[in-house]
C-alpha cells in the first residue's frame, strides 16, 4: 500500500471518529511520500517557502528538540477531495507542536519557512484523537495565511 493510501485510510478513520474537527496526523504520516508542493502552504510556494522536502526536514529537526514532545499536521477542511482524485495529496492547513518552548522561541525555529506566525491551541477545535501535551507543555500551531 502506498504512503498516500495509508494516509487517506488514516484520515477516513479519524474523520469517522470526529467529523466536527479536522484530523491531525503525525508528521511522518503526512510528509512521507508527499512530493506535492501545493499540499501545504500553497500560497507561499514560489514566494519564499522552501520545497516540501525541506519543510519536512525542518519540522523533523524541530520534533527532535528536547523541548518538543511531538509535531503533527492539521488537515485542511478540503482534505477529502484527495479521495476523488488519485493524483492529489490531502491538503494540510497547519502544523501543531507540543512543546514547552514559548511562541517567540518557536518562531525563531521557523525562520525561512514563510509561515504567518504561531498561535496557542487548536485553531479549529481539538479533534477527539488529537494528542494531549503533558504537564508543562502546550500546543502551538504554525499557520500560513
Amino acid at each position: 500500500m502506498s504512503a498516500r493510501q495509508e494516509l487517506l485510510d488514516l484520515l477516513e478513520r479519524l474523520d469517522a471518529r470526529d467529523a466536527d474537527h479536522f484530523p491531525v496526523v503525525p508528521l511522518a504520516a503526512y510528509f512521507e511520500g508527499n512530493d506535492q508542493e501545493e499540499s501545504i502552504a500553497p500560497n507561499q510556494w514560489g514566494y519564499g517557502r522552501p520545497p516540501i522536502a525541506e519543510l519536512y526536514a525542518r519540522f523533523a529537526a524541530i520534533a527532535a528538540r528536547p523541548e518538543v514532545e511531538g509535531v503533527y499536521v492539521g488537515l485542511h477542511q478540503d482534505w477529502g477531495s484527495a479521495l476523488e482524485d488519485d493524483s492529489e495529496w490531502p491538503a494540510a492547513e497547519n502544523v501543531h507542536l507540543l512543546t514547552s518552548a514559548d511562541a517567540a522561541t518557536v518562531e525563531d525555529w521557523l525562520q525561512g519557512l514563510e509561515c504567518d506566525g504561531v498561535g496557542e491551541g487548536w485553531p479549529y477545535g481539538q479533534h477527539v484523537d488529537a494528542p494531549l501535551p503533558s504537564a508543562g507543555h502546550r500546543v502551538l500551531t504554525v499557520f500560513w495565511d
